[in-house]
């Protein structure tokens, strides 16, 4: 039997390494789908094609290693977009693929038609029209090539009857597909980051997503320099929460300790982030930030040098050249500040706060304590990011994963979804909030049909809780006909959809729930009840926001006595 245009997209794929494709079958994708049946990459029909890019963009972030989602003509691709843009703001390689009528239907405003090149632009780094069987194996390699590169999406648009038809051609340069190796920075950064370093009476290193692999040389650098380690959302995950020199995060998931210890702090070390909230960095002093981007170098803060280097082998130089440093007073008032916030975290995660309600401190902590050494949390975005991010105390060996980039909400349960479907013996868990996990509760039964484990926890406020608190920072009374709403029972919801179903309205439910719904064989949701009005900790509250939430108060109680 011959090979068709479809055969060696497949082949290709396999060879990379694609271990499944997330997507919606429509008569476009008949030729993808005929030759999956004698491939080994596995298809997992999605609910929406929104949850098939999401998926994508879950494993591509998790292991850097090419990801793929597919829709068919028109709406069908259409509805990847929103979900290609988690894969594009995260820097995760990603390949979509769009079928596409006939090309003698193209041009004449047919049925379904788009111009998907034109749609794409935007969230791709390359989006091209496979136009012929002869042009298919060069714009293969170079869309896998260019997602590899630039850590980012590339799309293809496949028409029917091109990739139906007999195949000319291999692609014969498989063996370059793979993700972009890391690099050194020269010894002439090298040797001024050590100058700047050595001048410095107090250090601070902040570990971004980038550090993910290198947790023994900035433990290292860290005792060298008596420096403390803070990270960023993104790089949570790279140590334990208890490893002394690990200090926290920065920003609304941070402490109060992290942010002094920044704007105290004679020299900034950025490793590998590009944390966007300036307003938490300092605007005076003197920072270095290494990072494979030269484009993210000094564009968050005043930024004195700038290094282009690849986290793990930037260290390794710089460590073969500093200087110890003795004087703990600096290390010494941080740590101090540290213990004392998370004396103050734990109270507030304390179950036994509240007979009759749960708060979701409580509940980020439950999960955290309860979970494997080895699972895999999804953080959604909203209010709940701020519960998991500051409660969660992860092992080590844990990994986090969010839409920390894109910042889009209703993203955790398909990206999940992706990641479950790499290793469906790992534990994946997605913790949403209800408004979010509303957006696409459908995905829960892509888990059930292809018995993808993943354990859903709920934090249920009925609102959408950070849109409440945005308002409230600025001095506005929260729109309560557009944030809070009616919810469906989720543990009825669950087994309705084929899974497993449990619920905690009180504080002597929520680890019974979350225990029985860890151990039990499926996919399960635990719908966690919590009070709608807790405030998160912020690490760093000036005068003027507290006039505005006083005066968002009082708004909101004249708003009520008028309503009455």
């Amino acid at each position: 039997m011959s090979q068709t245009v479809a055969d060696v997209l497949v082949s290709v794929l396999e060879q990379t390494g694609v271990k499944q494709i997330f997507g919606l079958i429509g008569d476009s994708l008949n030729p993808i789908a005929d030759a999956l049946r004698r491939s080994n990459i596995e298809w997992v029909g999605v609910r929406h094609e929104e949850g098939a890019a999401l998926a994508a963009a879950g494993q591509a972030k998790l292991t850097g290693q090419l990801a793929v989602c597919a829709g068919t003509t028109g709406p069908g691709s259409t509805h990847l977009v929103a979900g290609l843009y988690e894969a594009s703001r995260d820097h995760a390689p990603v390949l979509a693929l769009s079928g596409d009528m006939p090309r003698k239907m193209q041009g004449i405003d047919f049925f379904q038609t788009t111009q998907p090149d034109l749609l794409f632009r935007d969230v791709s780094l390359y989006t091209e029209t496979i136009t012929s069987p002869e042009q298919a194996p060069g714009v293969f390699h170079q869309a896998i090539a260019t997602a590899y590169a630039g850590r980012g999406v590339a799309h293809l648009t496949l028409p029917q009857d091109v990739i139906a038809a007999k195949a000319e051609g291999e692609l014969s340069s498989v063996a370059t597909l793979k993700p972009r190796p890391e690099f050194a920075a020269s010894a002439e950064d090298i040797a001024e980051i050590t100058r700047r370093i050595d001048q410095a009476d107090s250090v601070v290193i902040m570990c971004g997503g980038g550090c993910h692999g290198a947790a023994d040389l900035l433990r290292t650098l860290s005792d060298r320099l008596k420096a403390p380690l803070i990270h960023s959302v993104k790089g949570k995950d790279i140590m334990p929460y208890d490893d002394p020199r690990w200090m926290g995060g920065i920003g609304m998931i941070g402490t109060k300790a992290v942010y002094n210890a920044i704007m105290g702090c004679d020299l900034l070390l950025m490793v590998g982030t590009d944390y966007p909230y300036s307003n938490f960095l300092p605007s005076k002093g003197t920072v270095v930030q290494i990072d494979e981007r030269p484009q993210v170098l000094g564009r968050r803060a005043p930024t004195a040098l700038g290094v282009t280097g690849s986290a793990r082998p930037t260290l390794k130089l710089l460590l073969d050249g500093i200087a110890s440093k003795t004087n703990t007073h600096f290390w010494d008032k941080v740590t101090e500040e540290r213990q004392k916030w998370d004396e103050m975290l734990d109270k507030q995660a304390d179950l036994a706060r509240s007979k009759d309600h749960i708060h979701p401190q409580a509940v980020a902590r439950a999960v955290s304590d309860l979970a494997k050494p080895d699972a895999i949390f999804v953080f959604d975005t909203g209010l709940n990011t701020l519960w998991s991010g500051n409660w969660i105390r992860q092992s080590g060996a844990q990994r986090i994963i969010g839409s920390f980039n894109n910042g889009a909400v209703g993203t955790a349960l398909a990206q999940a979804n992706g990641i479950q479907a790499l290793d469906r013996s790992r534990q994946v868990i997605a913790l949403c909030g209800d408004g979010g996990f509303n957006m696409l509760m459908g995905e829960f039964l892509t888990a059930v049909h292809h018995k993808l484990p993943i354990k859903v926890v709920i934090y249920n406020n009925s609102a959408f809780g950070l849109i409440t608190l945005e308002a409230e920072s600025v001095g506005l009374p929260p729109f309560r006909e557009g944030i809070e709403f009616p919810n469906p029972d989720f543990a009825v919801l669950a087994r309705a959809c084929g899974g497993h179903g449990f619920t905690a309205r009180h504080p002597g439910e929520l680890k019974a729930a979350l225990a029985e719904a860890f151990a039990i064989d499926g996919p399960a949701i635990v719908d966690a009840v919590v009070v709608a009005n807790e405030l998160p900790n912020l690490p760093h509250l000036d005068l003027g926001m507290v006039e505005h939430f006083a005066l968002a108060k009082i708004k909101e109680a004249l708003l009520a006595v008028t309503s009455r």
